[in-house]
């Protein structure tokens, strides 16, 4: 174990496996339940063009509680729930990395920065599929197509249950672009993030280390960790967001015709775009955005 000014390091070995698995999800839930309806406008922000449906968070999160209520806040959630299952998957790698880097380097900034890249490219290969039909449901509104695809309406006018549209999107994928249309984005979730991950976690020792010295002895490890996180979030959100807002818009190819573009030209057509107004969304997302 690594100690460093008191902020002491676990790692995989340190771990009650059983409990790290099932406190793990139960934890991420909560938090996904917290910060979905910020998901949800980030994205809409990164896809709409200009400012032409909403001028902004708070914006777009009033007009979405006045037209679709709190349910439309969740639009998509459902399915985003599957990605608990690459949540799993990014920690394990992660731990796992470490303790393999840590023959080669004591570093503990380069056992995180490693680990935190290799953790993202599994977990992302798992979590673009998911994210594709999430983010098209996201972009559902009420008498109105966002969209690429537009999931069905009953002849009552009311919205079938989020399953059946979940169907409705996913055969309008297969019908569209086949099996390939579910990994439309992968390069650029890989290169979103990817650097993500890799810069959270030094940033986020970086910075217990620091508040370390700055507070006092008595001062508590979890103060350190409650404080850490949202700075190295919000570090690795200004760093990597202009992809992120590359990676929405090739998934949900509605405003940006990007698929015959090369990358070079995707960042000239997309970033420019709604990528300020995502990323003060995008930094309340207080967890490393490659877990997701």
């Amino acid at each position: 174990m690594e100690d460093k000014r008191n902020i002491q390091i676990i790692e995989w070995e340190h771990l009650d496996k059983k409990k790290f698995y099932v406190f793990g999800v139960a934890m991420t839930m909560m938090i996904r339940v917290s910060v979905y309806p910020f998901t949800l406008i980030r994205t809409r922000l990164q896809v709409q063009k200009g400012k032409s449906l909403y001028h902004g968070t708070f914006d777009a999160f009033v007009k979405i509680l006045r037209a679709d209520g709190v349910t439309g806040l969740y639009r998509g959630f459902l399915v985003n729930t599957f990605t608990l299952i690459s949540g799993q998957c990014y920690v394990t790698t992660y731990e796992l990395t470490r303790k393999f880097v840590a023959d080669y380097s004591q570093s503990n900034t380069v056992k995180s920065l490693v680990a935190g890249g290799s953790a993202s490219l599994v977990a992302q290969s798992i979590t673009v599929p998911i994210d594709v039909v999430s983010q098209h449901l996201m972009m559902q509104r009420k008498g109105e197509r966002m969209g690429r695809f537009q999931v069905r309406a009953s002849p009552q006018g009311r919205g079938v249950v989020a399953f059946g549209q979940t169907k409705d999107i996913i055969k309008q994928i297969l019908r569209a672009d086949g099996l390939r249309g579910f990994y439309r984005g992968y390069v650029a979730s890989l290169l979103t993030y990817i650097p993500n991950s890799a810069v959270w976690w030094p940033f986020y020792h970086f910075y217990a280390e620091q508040l370390s010295y700055l507070c006092p002895k008595e001062c508590p490890h979890i103060v350190f960790q409650a404080v850490s996180g949202p700075l190295a979030a919000a570090t690795a959100s200004v760093l990597t967001n202009p992809m992120d807002v590359i990676r929405t818009r090739v998934q949900e190819k509605q405003h940006c015709r990007v698929r015959r573009r090369p990358v070079a030209g995707r960042v000239l057509a997309c970033v420019h775009r709604g990528r300020h107004h995502a990323s003060r969304t995008r930094a309340v997302l207080k967890e490393p955005a490659a877990a997701r």
